[in-house]
């Protein structure tokens, strides 16, 4: 089997997981964190950039398959399905300086390099979700709330709680597994 083969293989799988821990039901509303987040950064890390932003397309293009899209507009759609999600792969940015810190076994430099790539895909996603969230869902902020505040609390708590998850599993996985991210 060819190894590009192999690669968009473990890109479709790392997508499927990330669809399915998005299952995981809300504890709090919109105020939860985005488990499916996880697979998707630790993919686009170990990857790069290329297949995340192709798992995280797969990942967006998911929820209409399985029928958990939430439409307002075609716009709204777009933004909230195709370039949120997306964007989660942009974490594969930082794949070659984590992949350079790992074989030099420095693991605070990967931790570090780990936590700026998930703290990049993971803040962009929730970016596009607040400019979608004010724009198409500022109707529903509470009477007196602004829109704009009413999607920054909405999706700020949001992406804090998706970043900390990842990161806790980032702060194990790297000194535990740092072969899964020397993946050629």
């Amino acid at each position: 089997m060819s190894k590009n083969l192999v690669i968009l293989v473990e890109t479709a799988l790392f997508a499927a997981l990330a669809m399915a821990l998005s299952f995981i039901p809300d504890f709090a509303s919109w105020f939860t964190p985005s488990f499916g987040a996880i697979p998707l950064v630790l993919f686009s890390l170990r990857r790069g950039t290329k297949y995340g932003l192709l798992a995280g397309l797969l990942w967006g293009l998911l929820h209409f398959v399985l029928a958990k899209v939430y439409y307002l507009s075609l716009s709204q759609v777009f933004i909230e399905y195709v370039l949120a999600f997306a964007s989660m792969g942009l974490a594969g940015v930082i794949s070659p300086y984590l992949k350079k810190a790992l074989k030099k076994d420095e693991i605070g430099r990967s931790l570090a390099y780990a936590s700026l790539g998930a703290a990049f895909a993971v803040g962009l996603r929730y970016f596009w979700h607040y400019v979608a969230g004010f724009i198409f869902w500022g109707s529903y902020a509470p009477k007196g709330m602004s829109p704009f505040w009413y999607s920054f609390t909405v999706n700020g708590s949001a992406g804090i709680l998706t970043f900390f998850a990842v990161l806790l599993v980032l702060l194990v996985l790297i000194p535990k597994q740092k072969q899964f991210f020397l993946a050629d």
